[in-house]
């Protein structure tokens, strides 16, 4: 859908704070603690609570995979935990430990049994930084960080890797895979450190450099509004490069429901190009029919591609997301 029109960028603040004494005594300022994703809507997001809710999920994978260090996923390969697997004939040098005394006993034969081996996965967060993401209120980009850093927290406590990459550039900035719930002010202060970028993004070409990236096969999550003429071949180069691909498509109240009405000027946030239209009932109900068969080709092609599609308003609670429609999704259990 090309013709979307795309919103203005709209300013964000990050509040600060100080420290006051009381007359005539001499008071040690405090550091400050930096602002991690400020949200006016629910700024306790993030309190120990949420988080330890969020350590009751998991990213559900609907393959096992092959990890590099021990974690909590499902491995395609056969190793010692306490979720039995098989069995397979003895050979000479296999681990006596492992030998299944039951059935020598009844067979009179040497099995070895196997377990299910337990790795850990990377889960990619690719954040789209394009201009168009600083529209809405709050912005998309500020809901998809906090979206991000709610996820990441559940790999983070399930002792899978977390990595995050801006698409702002030709060549999206990734920050070095994190691992362990201990690392999660590092992934928050790396979210935080995301900006959305001047100018038009190529979001094909930062999501190629992205892909070209990544190690082994893991989750893939695209947070972004899509709002680009090659979105479709972004989500297919994505699915095809063998992880499991989640695509949260995110948009403003304004987007999904506008309310102007009259002559107006859409400007381009990115190029700058405007288009003069005339806005009534008829334009509006039109709009809203080419948005939903918008998102409905993208949820076609997903599907298609083996892929996860949700679209998402930013006015949506952050709790919501998490503990209902991804849940109902079956993003994360």
């Amino acid at each position: 859908m090309t013709d979307q029109p795309k919103e203005g960028r709209t300013g964000g603040s990050a509040a600060g704070s100080g420290a006051a004494g009381a007359p005539g005594a001499a008071v040690a300022e405090r550091p400050v603690k930096p602002a991690f994703l400020p949200s006016d809507i629910d700024p306790t997001v993030f309190d120990e609570g949420f988080l330890r809710q969020l350590e009751r999920l998991l990213l559900i994978m609907k393959r096992p995979v092959r990890g590099g260090l021990k974690g909590g996923r499902r491995s395609v390969k056969r190793g010692q935990s306490v979720e039995f697997a098989d069995f397979r004939d003895y050979s000479l040098g296999d681990d006596l430990r492992l030998l299944d005394w039951n059935v020598l006993a009844r067979l009179e034969k040497l099995f070895i049994k196997l377990y299910v081996e337990e790795e850990d996965v990377t889960i990619h967060f690719l954040l789209d930084a394009s201009a168009s993401m600083a529209a809405g209120s709050p912005p998309k980009l500020l809901f998809a960080k906090r979206a991000a850093a709610a996820l990441g927290y559940i790999g983070l406590a399930s002792e899978d890797r977390v990595a995050v990459t801006a698409l702002a550039t030709r060549a999206g900035r990734r920050h070095v895979a994190l691992r362990g719930s201990g690392r999660v002010f590092r992934l928050l202060s790396a979210l935080s450190a995301i900006d959305t970028a001047d100018g038009p993004t190529d979001l094909v070409a930062s999501v190629r450099h992205a892909a070209a990236q990544l190690s082994g096969r893991g989750v893939i999550v695209l947070l972004s509004d899509l709002l680009d003429p090659a979105a479709d071949k972004v989500i297919r180069e994505l699915a095809a490069t063998g992880s499991e691909l989640i695509v949260l498509h995110v948009l403003s109240p304004d987007e999904l429901n506008p309310s102007i009405e009259g002559d107006v000027r859409l400007v381009d946030v990115e190029t700058g190009d405007g288009l003069d239209v005339t806005v009534d009932l008829a334009t509006l109900d039109d709009y809203k029919a080419r948005l939903a068969g918008w998102q409905e080709a993208f949820a076609d092609l997903a599907a298609r591609r083996g892929a996860t599609y949700v679209p998402i308003s930013t006015d949506l609670p952050l709790a919501e997301l998490i503990f209902a429609e991804l849940r109902r999704r079956r993003v994360v259990g």
